[in-house]
């Protein structure tokens, strides 16, 4: 059986992510969770990096939804 894929986790500074680019890479780690085989580190790592893209996505969700009630907002009055 391959090897699973592991989702680059490494510590340097990356630019802000699209939600789509996120949710992708969000996808990923679950994967590779869902898989297994990885060390005990390894699946921390990654559980923490799901973590941190779970927040982006929710971040742009809420961003999302702030805008919507706003331009609804503006059809109102």
């Amino acid at each position: 059986m391959p090897e699973p894929k592991k989702p680059d986790t490494s510590a340097t500074p990356e630019p802000a992510l699209s939600y789509e680019d996120a949710r992708d890479q969000l996808i990923d780690v679950v994967r590779t969770l869902e898989q297994g085989g990885t060390t005990l580190e390894e699946s921390l790592t990654l559980w923490e990096r799901g973590e941190e893209l779970a927040r982006t996505c929710q971040t742009a969700l809420d961003g999302a939804r702030a805008r919507l009630d706003a331009a609804l907002g503006d059809d109102e009055g």
